[in-house]
């Protein structure tokens, strides 16, 4: 199958930055998209942001011109770049990727998640 590692979680004070990575490995033969969730204690798993195979982007509202979604395709990395981070982005964040990978001879879909990184941001 294919797995995730996620790195690059902390705590930071209001207002800072940090910078997550993921790096997808395996028996990969392509990868669509790559995105990062977030959840936080008592709420559902939300979308932050997602990056498709050919550079599109999609964000959630409250990310929008904070976090940048990026990707490194002979890597088969993602990163998020969050900056300005405000104490409501404190979450456990994770990383998706979907794509194709070899199961023997033949391809199939694939939909993996990172093991999590947490996110604290202090006031």
């Amino acid at each position: 199958q294919v797995q995730l590692v996620e790195s690059g979680g902390g705590l930071v004070q209001t207002g800072g930055s940090l910078r997550l990575s993921c790096a997808a490995s395996g028996s990969i033969f392509s990868i669509t998209a790559m995105g990062w969730y977030r959840q936080a204690p008592g709420n559902e798993r939300e979308l932050v942001a997602v990056i498709t195979s050919g550079g599109s982007t999609n964000y959630a509202d409250s990310v929008k011109g904070r976090f940048t979604i990026s990707r490194d395709n002979a890597k088969n990395t993602v990163y998020l770049q969050m900056n300005s981070l405000k104490p409501e982005d404190t979450a456990v964040y994770y990383c998706n990727t979907k794509g194709e990978y070899y199961r023997g001879s033949i391809r199939a879909l694939f939909a993996s998640w990172g093991q999590g990184t947490q996110v604290t941001v202090s006031s």
